[in-house]
């Protein structure tokens, strides 16, 4: 499967998306407006009727004001044991990558697990990450650079880095090949969604 194809959509966006602009109290010839997506083809979308692309998404959580992550929230029951078979993973598109949740998303303690794939050349963003809690990275295969503060690091392989969240970092795929890395997320403030910080810098393509 191509890397952020139209398979990586595992979630019915529509339905978050009507949310989110009934919370704005945005018409659908509003959003149309504010994000160049027609009224009608914005219709579609909510009603499931529509498989939006990746572009797409972008330019409506754009005019939403908000991640492309929160198109994919799910907003599951909380619980203290979650098994997740790697079928089920919510999985979220971004320029050049998949992110994958790991069940944070439905856990009641402050941690979030989530694996990311990107091809070569994909990044966090132009803007330097900076969140609570703390932050460890595995990569599995490829290349992953990853600057904290004035310091950068490569990891390859079976390499590994741990520091504290609220010092700026960024991250991206110097290498020729595909990337594929675990992220563990943790002892974030109550109601941060640290993962989003990830991802928020891919709200516009690069």
């Amino acid at each position: 499967m191509e890397i952020g194809g139209p398979d990586a959509l595992s979630v019915n966006v529509g339905v978050a998306l009507r949310k989110l602009r009934e919370e704005r109290n945005l018409s659908l010839r509003a959003l149309a407006r504010e994000s160049g997506i027609s009224a009608n083809a914005l219709s579609m979308i909510e009603r499931g009727r529509s498989s939006p692309s990746v572009s797409t998404l972008y330019k409506v959580a754009g005019a939403l004001g908000v991640p492309i992550t929160t198109l994919f929230r799910d907003e599951p029951e909380r619980r203290e044991i979650v098994f997740r078979k790697a079928a089920a993973r919510t999985r979220v598109p971004f320029t050049r990558g998949i992110w994958e949740g790991l069940g944070g998303e439905m856990f009641t303690g402050r941690v979030e697990p989530f694996a990311i794939t990107l091809e070569s050349g994909a990044h966090s963003g132009v803007k330097t990450i900076v969140h609570t809690g703390h932050e460890f990275v595995l990569c599995l295969r490829g290349q992953l650079e990853y600057q904290v503060e004035n310091q950068t690091f490569r990891l390859e392989a079976g390499d590994s880095l741990l520091f504290t969240s609220r010092l700026k970092h960024r991250w991206r795929n110097p290498g020729p090949t595909v990337t594929n890395a675990i992220f563990v997320l943790s002892c974030f403030e109550e109601g941060e969604r640290p993962s989003e910080h990830h991802l928020v810098g891919q709200d516009k393509e690069s």
